[in-house]
């Protein structure tokens, strides 16, 4: 192969590459447009087993703030990994448009899944927060600052370093 050949054949690749990063972002601003970010919205509420939660109380850590609903395929796929980091990190989930308290808590006991849940019938906290597709995710640092916005399938090792970076 001639050198004016290699470059030709790399240049293409670089092109393609190129194209491809680009509808990979586009893609991704696409999902996150409207979301919040900078300070978190306001977040606190009674969680399924009667517990009261608040994001601000929370404050001086990184929190993961996951937005799921029972019906999604995707969140389905992820809600192991988000149970797991639910074990060790702080994490505040939104059950949004899932049903009545005792729907998602039927989901929960079914699925045995133990993250603490705050149920969202009518989308009321999804919408504070600009969320339009389940599942969200978002890291929050210990300042109440939005650091790192996932919409789509996240995996929890992808959560577990995005909160990491978020605490340093």
């Amino acid at each position: 192969m001639t050198a004016e050949k290699a470059t030709r054949r790399w240049l293409r690749r670089a092109g393609e590459t190129a194209v491809v990063l680009l509808l990979i972002l586009g893609v991704r601003a696409w999902q996150q447009r409207g979301v919040a970010s900078g300070p978190a919205p306001a977040l606190a509420g009674s969680l399924l087993d009667g517990k009261p939660v608040a994001l601000n109380a929370l404050a001086g850590q990184p929190v993961l703030v996951h937005f799921w609903a029972t019906w999604c395929p995707i969140c389905r796929a992820e809600q192991g990994s988000i149970d797991d980091l639910a074990r060790t990190i702080p994490v505040i989930t939104v059950a949004m448009q899932s049903g009545d308290r005792n729907a998602v808590a039927h989901y929960l006991r079914n699925e045995a899944l133990g993250f603490p849940v705050l149920n969202d019938p009518d989308a009321a906290i999804a919408r504070q927060w600009g969320v339009r597709a389940v599942p969200t995710s978002f890291i929050v640092d210990g300042a109440g600052q939005i650091r790192y916005v996932e919409v789509g399938y996240t995996t929890g090792v992808g959560l577990r370093l995005r909160w990491w970076l978020a605490g340093l």
